[in-house]
């Protein structure tokens, strides 16, 4: 990656970091701090208030990317900061969990997530997208790391009232981030994705995106759900409020060295479809875990475990989605994933705290453990992501049939997984199978041609 490709991925992902830091830094604090407001004992309330962050975010993403398409990326970003903030204002003052769920309606309503991964990708070239989607997978668990642990020394310092006055603070300084430290984006690069963006319904009904955003909602489902109760049954375990942040981080460094082995795995031996199956059986392990443990020693090892598939899931979604996008619809196949994963936010808080309300703790696990096998029978059929590259070939300048004509020819030779010709940049681009592709090939038919 070039030095501006680094200080774009590095910016980007903090600020993408910071989104999710809204949505983390609650999770293992919210459920007690909300017995002590109005209304705050309904646990039914409780998950709403969790997951509300997460409706609006899912609602918003798609018309939040049109826009930054229309208006300019970061406009569109400052825009939504400026609206995560004042929920956050909202939030830190509520009185009532009903004030603190309009709090989170209007964080939500910032859904910059898609707009900020529109901006990676005019700020990066192909072969180092993959790359900077990576580093901002990693930034997403890192950041959730930090929340888990830092989130209850936070409330025990600054209350949750402060948490949210201090997002708010921080989203406000996220402006002056994409400001001055991230590049601007050349309007021929935004310009060259709006015109060659397939159908939405294509993307949906795209086998491999569609196990991947399964996924993703899976994944953030079941972590919402699972912050409704894990607070209480620490508690119940003999462990006071004040203490859980000790669990948490002992869980978390843990989980960090326990993902580290697979990933070597995955990336060095080629396995990487057999330990991604492996992480979401963990997940599932987990749940019956926590569905039978009394003692906090109990809940802390089922959370271990738990938090090494979820970190390796976690980092790895946003680049298979990458890889997996047809070449001109990564934007929209990002919009979608962004949409889908604050969905199931919504979704697994708001049905946790419905089901704990009116069924109890152990209902929930069960629900947890039923979504993580739907995740499972998904993604068995998953294909292995194979070593591929992209690669970016001069063209003459022709018009719109022979351009199509050409993507067709291209597409057909051995190794040529997609191919997109643009006939107004006179530029093709090949997604190809680094194993089996053949450039003299390419070479000899763009020759042709002249």
């Amino acid at each position: 990656m070039t030095p501006t490709e680094l200080r774009a991925s590095f910016a980007l992902a903090g600020i993408f970091g910071l989104r999710m830091l809204g949505m983390f830094i609650i999770l293992p604090v919210f459920a007690l701090y909300a017995e002590q407001l109005r209304g705050g004992s309904n646990h039914t309330l409780i998950g709403l208030a969790l997951g509300a962050y997460g409706l609006t975010q899912a609602l918003l993403q798609i018309p939040f990317g049109r826009l930054a398409d229309r208006w300019g990326r970061k406009p569109t970003i400052y825009l939504g900061l400026a609206i995560f903030a004042a929920g956050s204002l909202v939030a830190a003052l509520a009185q009532d969990i009903h004030m603190v769920i309009l709090g989170r309606v209007i964080q939500g309503a910032g859904a910059i997530s898609a707009a900020v991964l529109a901006l990676v990708a005019d700020l990066t070239r192909e072969e180092s997208r993959t790359k900077a989607m990576a580093i901002i997978g990693l930034t997403i668990g890192a950041t959730f790391s930090l929340s888990m642990i830092a989130g209850p020394v936070l409330s025990r310092a600054i209350g949750i009232p402060g948490i949210f006055a201090m997002t708010g603070v921080l989203a406000l300084m996220a402006v002056a981030v994409v400001r001055w430290i991230v590049p601007d984006a050349a309007r021929a690069v935004a310009a060259r994705g709006e015109g060659s963006v397939r159908s939405m319904m294509g993307l949906f009904a795209h086998t491999e995106l569609a196990r991947l955003n399964i996924g993703i909602f899976v994944l953030h489902a079941v972590l919402m759900a699972l912050f409704v109760v894990v607070p209480f049954a620490l508690r119940a375990a003999g462990m006071l409020p004040g203490e859980q942040w000790k669990l948490y981080l002992g869980v978390m460094v843990g989980a960090a060295v326990l993902m580290a082995p697979p990933i070597l795995i995955a990336e060095r031996k080629g396995r990487y479809k057999q330990v991604f199956v492996a992480a979401i059986v963990a997940l599932l392990a987990a749940q019956a875990g926590l569905a039978y443990s009394t003692t906090w020693i109990g809940i802390g090892a089922s959370l271990l475990v738990f938090f090494a598939g979820f970190n390796f899931l976690e980092a790895s979604l946003p680049a298979l989605i990458s890889r997996a996008a047809p070449a001109e619809a990564k934007g929209p196949a990002l919009g979608i994933y962004s949409s889908v994963q604050f969905l199931g936010t919504f979704a697994g808080a708001s049905a946790g705290g419905f089901i704990s309300e009116h069924f109890g703790a152990g209902w929930v696990f069960g629900f947890c453990a039923a979504l993580s096998l739907v995740w499972l029978a998904a993604a068995i059929g998953m294909r292995a992501p194979g070593a591929s590259g992209t690669r970016t070939y001069n063209v003459p300048r022709m018009d719109a049939r022979r351009a199509d004509g050409l993507s067709r020819r291209l597409a057909g030779l051995p190794g040529v997984r997609e191919a997109m010709v643009l006939a107004a940049d006179g530029v093709a681009y090949l997604k190809v199978d680094s194993a089996r592709f053949d450039e003299q090939r390419v070479l000899d038919l763009i020759a042709g041609e002249t």
